[in-house]
């Protein structure tokens, strides 16, 4: 495998098994949620129960993940992540246990996902600050923008996989399909040795408290443009499921269809940040020129096939954007903050999707979905040219100076 290539942080043992792991873990994730939303639903028929399920399930993330962050900085993020893989296998059976009951207990299954949530809020945060330390310098970028297109991937197969089980075995053995899942992680991060002590020599442990990381207008343009595009613009699961069901009146199979189309252009997108030759807020600018066309282009389409034909498109801008703002905020966090940072990231990300969702749904009801795909095209282009403006003004940003100087020691 050529040291240059996209593919080349694959070339690290690391890595590699890192990578492994995260396809794992996302496409087992697939497996739970469909079982879990369709015992809820066939317990209450009630749309409201199931969108408590999604509450449990975030609630911890938005209340720990700066916890979170503080921790894994201080504590190996491989450490995090077998604890955390090894706790979420045991939750996980807890809730096949549960779902194996003739009457499964609401309140129970709310707490058991709510006990995953704040695992979860370790764990995703601990999968981002490992990367750093499991690649060189020079292939962070790729490294990360390699480690989206798991979730991607797993979005892309899971679902179809998940669908063919829950028919043969039911709901508990999907469950513990996914607690499988998560012991296969906390074995291939037995293999797993990142660079942490040569890492520890280099910086001070005490120091990136928020306050000083929020100085730097560079990440803080960062984190808003994360926030801004992730309430109005990635709101995807509700608007391309309204295109379809209601400005289309296409089937469940057709919902299928389109997510699954838009998951595999997703994965194209992710490889293609994988190509960029640096990480720099010039690709974030195009990362979000590229959403905003994409977003725009589905709003094109007056026949459902048509609107299939574009998903892989949408999915590539959506890919590619979500390859390059995590990359960027990995080169913009000092070696020390990683898990900080990146805690900020997800908060922007998690914390704001409850907001959206509920935006998206009022502008779909009132007008449509294509007005929805306008809000968000229009969100992410303004975002792409205040973006360019800073890198402009600033000249070749400082997190390029950054990634140089770190490649340097």
């Amino acid at each position: 495998m050529p040291s240059d290539g996209i593919l080349s942080p694959l070339a690290q043992p690391g890595f590699r098994r890192y990578f492994v792991g995260q396809v794992i873990t996302n496409v087992g994730t697939w497996f739970q949620n469909l079982a879990l939303s369709l015992v809820v639903l066939d317990a209450t028929g009630s749309a409201q129960a199931l969108g408590g399920v999604t509450f449990a399930q975030f609630l911890p993330i938005l209340l720990l993940s700066i916890h979170a962050g503080r921790v894994v900085d201080r504590v190996s993020p491989r450490t995090v992540l077998m604890i955390g893989a090894a706790l979420s296998a045991v939750v996980v059976s807890s809730l096949a246990l549960v779902v194996s009951a003739e009457a499964p207990s609401l309140l129970v299954i709310y707490g058991l996902i709510a006990c995953l949530g704040a695992v979860n809020a370790f764990e995703r945060i601990a999968a981002q600050a490992i990367i750093r330390s499991l690649v060189s310098v020079d292939r962070l970028g790729r490294a990360v923008s390699l480690s989206t297109i798991t979730v991607a991937a797993g979005r892309s197969v899971g679902p179809g996989l998940a669908g063919l089980l829950f028919q043969a075995a039911g709901p508990v053995v999907c469950l513990l399909a996914n607690a499988v899942s998560f012991v296969l992680v906390f074995v291939l991060m037995l293999f797993v040795h990142p660079r942490e002590e040569r890492l520890a020599r280099r910086v001070d442990p005490g120091s990136g408290e928020l306050g000083s990381l929020l100085q730097d207008r560079s990440l803080r343009l960062l984190l808003v443009v994360n926030a801004v595009i992730a309430l109005l613009a990635l709101n995807l699961n509700i608007v391309l499921t309204s295109m379809v069901a209601l400005t289309f009146e296409g089937s469940a199979t057709s919902v299928g269809l389109n997510h699954a189309l838009n998951a595999v252009g997703a994965v194209a997108g992710g490889l293609v940040a994988t190509a960029l030759p640096k990480v720099s807020t010039g690709a974030l600018a195009a990362g979000c020129a590229l959403l905003g066309a994409t977003l725009f282009a589905s709003t094109v389409p007056d026949t459902l096939a048509a609107f299939l034909a574009v998903a892989p498109v949408l999915g590539l801008g959506f890919g590619f954007y979500m390859a390059v703002v995590n990359a960027v905020a990995q080169a913009a966090a000092p070696a020390q903050a990683v898990g900080r940072v990146m805690a900020l990231m997800m908060l922007g990300n998690v914390g704001m999707a409850p907001f959206g969702g509920l935006i998206s749904g009022w502008v779909i009801d009132r007008t449509s979905g294509r007005t929805s795909l306008l809000l968000g095209a229009a969100v992410a282009l303004t975002c792409a040219f205040a973006v360019a403006l800073h890198t402009l003004r600033r000249g070749e940003n400082r997190l390029d100076a950054r990634t140089d100087h770190e490649s340097e020691l």
